[in-house]
């Protein structure tokens, strides 16, 4: 059976039949050509208004969109949900609130954003899923809210995660990360800006992944990986350094020759955690290296899972 609009909004009064878009036409994936879309006149007779919310959409009334927000066949939208300004919401989306989605990302199909956490400690406390500007999440993503009154679960800005990544509850993505096809994260999972993962991996709950690192398909990552270095394997190992991705960065020969001495000192010299923090301070006070100390230093305290070792028989994971 087929309803016009008018019969379909008063079937379905969640559905924001007054929201336009005035006198903007613009071309969308999930509309295909634009007189699909529902079109009604303006107040002068003027000019037609075109609605870049599809039929077919189901939208809570305690949702807030942008005026300029695309929403995609059959995709569902619940309370407590706020999308920003140019933001693309695919078909067959579900979004749950609490959840905060900013300026100009594309969610693609069948993506779930806003669920419960997979959490036996949940009991249905207020709790988040943050997101903001510039994202590409990609088809059948699920994100999760956080556990823990107050808690988010939060993506940055620019990143990546492409098909079948799973972020669970009270992750942190920074900016500028790139996440792989079947990506699994577990809880509290924290990785830090530039970094890139494979596919098809899985990262231990608590795991911190430093930035500019890069981590190989296929890994099994329980413990912390280091900013700047390259881990690979099953059970992860330290390889080298990320030396392409810094290269690509646009880090200068003088630091990238620092980390690579870095590098042998944490990792072939066979000193001690102690000595070898000792002797990176001999190397200098760039931004690099002082990040890498700190990292270092954080992942041996209370609560924090320790350092992913290196290949060899001695590194500074060992202590």
């Amino acid at each position: 059976m087929i309803f016009d609009a008018l019969t379909l909004n008063l079937l379905c009064p969640t559905l924001p039949f007054t929201e336009h878009l005035h006198k903007k036409q613009r071309q969308s994936p999930h509309f295909g050509n634009q007189s699909t879309a529902l079109a009604s006149q303006d107040s002068s007779g003027d000019s037609p208004l075109k609605t870049l919310i599809h039929p077919t959409a189901v939208i809570h009334p305690k949702s807030e969109l942008h005026p300029t927000v695309e929403v995609g066949a059959y995709a569902v939208i619940g309370a407590h949900v706020k999308v920003g300004p140019e933001t693309i919401i695919g078909a067959h989306v579900v979004l749950e609130g609490p959840c905060e989605i900013g300026a100009r990302n594309q969610i693609f199909t069948g993506a779930a954003i806003g669920m419960e956490p997979q959490d036996l400690k949940f009991v249905g406390e207020p709790t988040w899923v943050k997101i903001g500007d510039n994202n590409l999440i990609r088809e059948y993503v699920t994100i999760n809210r956080a556990t823990g009154a107050g808690e988010a679960t939060v993506i940055g800005n620019n990143n990546l995660l492409m098909a079948y990544v799973h972020v669970a509850h009270n992750c942190v993505i920074e900016d500028n990360v790139i996440i792989a096809n079947s990506v699994a994260l577990a809880g509290h999972v924290h990785i830090e800006s530039r970094a890139r993962l494979s596919g098809v991996l899985g990262v231990h709950q608590f795991v911190r992944i430093g930035g500019m690192s890069m981590v190989g398909g296929l890994a099994r990552v329980d413990r912390d990986v280091p900013p700047y270095m390259l881990v690979e394997g099953n059970p992860a190992r330290v390889r080298t350094l990320n030396l392409v991705g810094l290269k690509r960065s646009g880090m200068c020969s003088e630091d990238l020759q620092i980390l690579k001495k870095a590098f042998r000192i944490l990792y072939r010299s066979g000193l001690s955690f102690k000595d070898a923090l000792e002797k990176l301070e001999q190397l200098g006070e760039t931004e690099q290296l002082q990040h890498l100390r700190r990292f270092l230093l954080l992942s041996q305290m209370s609560g924090r899972r320790g350092l992913i070792p290196g290949k060899g028989k001695r590194t500074v994971s060992d202590e």
